[in-house]
């Protein structure tokens, strides 16, 4: 097959969005295909371009990652801003979907078989889906962040009249995409409330490679970096330091948990709360702040832990589903959260974790002791989790099944068909 990924986070950015479109994409081409990607450069979690790409130019490469396929990466200029909030974020993913449309519309000649658009960012979909008619191939719009309903949901917008705009020109352009997947049962669902057929939903979970990210038999070297005394339970928060994650939360939380020398905190990541965090948590003894770590150190990074940290807002609940759950699940190591009972987060950690409800930092620390003080319930959970993510989210497994998705999709357009094959369906696709 010939697939045009359109997205503006991709490799080498080491968390989120990006991670997994540079893995999807690598994936597909070691199977053979031609896959020819439209991004920016890397920018994320750090907002801020590295050295060795630029902001301002456009840039090509091309590798044969073997197996005869092909991976084209086309980066397109972006205005990455220093605090990506409000009006500012806008722009940003404004700029990056003007700078890349002749280079999104030079890939009608290319003539793919499958336009895959990734949300972030939304204002690429119009172009896509054009793209897609225009090459006539299957149009597919892959969600991992309901963006629109997060900007206003999260305070980044405010107007009504903006709010009602947005999400009636969303509305219109979903149900005008062959295929539309989400990573989440719980978003599907909310596929279906914006008016997307059920036969047109697909969940396309996150996936984590249980090879390269499992149990450690020893200590982590990290420990002995960070001089952590070995009687001591480690709390660890690590990826993107965002608005949507409750810094202020945790920072209260490793408070009122100083007097306990045997409970340490380390915070492991960038981006634009990072700053604000170090200044609260400056005098704080039970603090350590690591910087965002490579991927060849992940697993002794995730191992660091004994105890995984996921704060997340009350109202980002359900319109994004953490990225980083994947991983801390094949750890083997328990997961403290903050969701409500029946969002999809906390159905993921029945049984694998303690969710405690958003904001309410006395549960939360409550939480926190209990697993310090009880090494057999952290053995307990770590393990189901470990048990979860190799039977459920392993990486070869969910790629394999979306690799199929697209080549019957393919085939249903080529007999006519304009509904994807059922084995996309949100039905069939399902994580467990």
């Amino acid at each position: 097959m010939r697939i045009l990924i359109y997205g503006i986070n991709f490799s080498p950015e080491w968390t989120g969005v990006g991670k997994f479109t540079g893995e999807m994409a690598e994936w597909l081409a070691s199977r053979g295909h031609a896959v020819s990607l439209v991004t920016a450069p890397p920018h994320y979690p750090q907002w801020q371009v590295p050295a060795e790409y630029s902001a301002w130019r456009y840039q090509s490469d091309r590798y044969r990652p073997g197996s005869g396929g092909t991976l084209e990466i086309h980066r397109c200029p972006v205005w990455v801003p220093r605090a990506p909030h409000g009006l500012r974020r806008i722009l940003h993913l404004a700029s990056f979907a003007l700078a890349s449309f002749p280079v999104a519309a030079r890939q009608i000649f290319w003539r793919p078989d499958i336009v895959l658009v990734i949300e972030p960012t939304f204002l690429c979909a119009p172009m896509g889906l054009w793209v897609a008619r225009r090459a006539r191939a299957a149009a597919w719009l892959h969600i991992q962040d309901f963006e629109v309903d997060a900007a206003f949901g999260l305070g980044d917008l405010s107007s009504d009249w903006a709010r009602r705009g947005a999400l009636a020109a969303e509305r219109f352009l979903l149900r005008r995409f062959d295929c539309v997947s989400a990573i989440s049962e719980k978003m599907c669902q909310r596929l279906l409330e914006k008016g997307v057929a059920s036969s047109h939903a697909a969940l396309f979970p996150n996936w984590v490679d249980t090879s390269a990210i499992y149990p450690l038999a020893r200590p982590s070297i990290l420990r002995d970096k960070l001089r952590m005394p070995s009687h001591a339970s480690i709390a660890l928060y690590s990826g993107s330091m965002g608005k949507k994650h409750s810094f202020g939360f945790l920072a209260e939380a490793s408070r009122r948990l100083a007097p306990r020398t045997d409970l340490q905190f380390v915070f492991c990541g960038q981006g634009p709360c990072l700053n604000a965090l170090m200044d609260t948590c400056r005098e704080a003894g039970n603090v350590h702040f690591l910087p965002l770590q490579s991927p060849e150190q992940l697993n002794e990074l995730l191992n660091l832990a004994d105890i995984h940290l996921l704060p997340q807002r009350g109202d980002a609940e359900d319109l994004v589903m953490p990225s980083k759950l994947t991983g801390m699940l094949a750890s083997g190591r328990p997961v403290v959260a903050t969701a409500r009972p029946g969002t999809q987060l906390g159905r993921e950690l029945d049984g694998r974790g303690i969710v405690t409800p958003p904001g309410d930092v006395e549960t939360f620390v409550a939480a926190l002791v209990r697993l310090a003080d009880d090494p057999g319930l952290r053995r307990s959970l770590g393990h189901a989790g470990r048990n979860y993510a190799v039977q459920y989210l392993d990486r070869e497994e969910i790629l394999g099944r979306f690799e199929r998705t697209l080549l019957e999709s393919v085939s249903g357009r080529e007999t006519g068909s304009r509904e994807p094959a059922p084995a996309g369906r949100a039905g069939k696709m399902s994580l467990q």
